[in-house]
């Protein structure tokens, strides 16, 4: 009987992945021993390699593996992996696309209502008991005025755009090209689109093409009454323009799942009241943690049963019956 192929597991792996997968593979966890201590010992035995991006899988780590043939990634977004690194050893990367889709638009909303209806804030004012002693929370803002925008209209943005139009409000959207046979007005730059709109949802990819995208000019253009929601990554966004922003009145609001420096957050944010802050829960519901898991684990066991991977990534492309061994 032939040994069993040998995984990385790194970044807080969900426990139940790595025990699904350890039926038929031999694990070494992050969450059971520090890397420092993994990797003398079984980097050269290691085929495969699974993370929920927290740890970054970089070209040296990559390097360090040199029997590594897969990297699975549990998310839709893979920035904290090399895959240029990746593809240039012929390792295929794959992610959990489509199975989160609908759990993100669901809360992307909802923090968008959220922030602009002050729920949490009202929901402190009446705990403090400030409704007894001090009468109705203030008025807050309204959808029913607002144009939304939705800047990066992938798989995700299209679902939120199609929860928003029962809302009955004009949306927009910024991509790096027009999507065809859809209604929504189109802008070919983020700051036209945030010129454009009121509500700024941010759902574009991760990595150095977006860094910063939102820059304080794009805040500006956004305007005194704009509200930002950002459910992509805290690396798109200027987070210090972003705190000046909200300061100083440049835009009304935002509503936050992700940072910079998860899980730190700036202390300024914290104290905000224009600001609704989420420890990054955008997909954080057992329902679709678990079909996120079991796509990891479906590309892993697929992968090492010659059958290819399920959801590779364009990085690192896939051709059906080529040679998995």
């Amino acid at each position: 009987m032939s040994a069993r192929p040998k995984i990385l597991s790194i970044g807080n792996m969900e426990p139940r992945v790595e025990d699904e997968l350890a039926r038929d593979f031999e694990i070494f966890s992050t969450n059971k021993q520090p890397l420092e201590e993994i990797m003398p010992a079984h980097a050269a035995e290691i085929t495969g390699l699974i993370t929920r991006g927290r740890m970054r899988t970089d070209a040296r780590l990559i390097a360090e593996l040199p029997r590594l043939q897969l990297i699975a990634n549990y998310g839709v977004g893979y920035d904290s992996i090399d895959c240029a690194a990746a593809a240039s050893r012929g390792v295929v990367v794959t992610n959990t696309p489509d199975v989160l889709n609908d759990e993100m638009a669901d809360f992307t909303v909802g923090l968008m209502l959220a922030t602009i209806r002050e729920i949490p804030q009202s929901d402190a004012y009446l705990r403090a008991g400030n409704w007894e002693r001090s009468g109705a929370f203030p008025l807050t803002a309204s959808l029913r005025d607002r144009k939304i925008g939705i800047a990066g209209l992938g798989r995700i943005g299209q679902v939120i755009a199609r929860r928003l139009q029962a809302f009955e409000r004009p949306i927009a959207y910024y991509a790096r090209t027009p999507r065809d046979g859809l209604p929504y007005e189109y802008h070919s730059s983020l700051e036209a689109l945030a010129e454009a709109v009121d509500v700024l949802i941010v759902v574009l990819p991760g990595g150095s093409a977006t860094h910063h995208a939102v820059n304080g000019q794009v805040l500006k253009k956004l305007g005194p009454n704009g509200i930002l929601v950002n459910v992509a990554r805290g690396s798109v966004a200027d987070e210090e323009a972003l705190i000046a922003a909200l300061r100083d009145g440049t835009i009304l609001g935002a509503g936050l799942d992700v940072f910079a420096h998860e899980p730190s957050v700036p202390q300024a944010l914290r104290e905000m009241k224009n600001v609704v802050l989420t420890p990054h829960v955008g997909t954080g519901t057992h329902h679709t943690r678990r079909l996120m898991g079991n796509l990891v684990i479906d590309n892993v066991r697929a992968w090492f049963a010659g059958k290819g991977p399920v959801t590779p990534v364009s990085e690192t492309p896939w051709e059906v019956g080529a040679n998995v061994a």
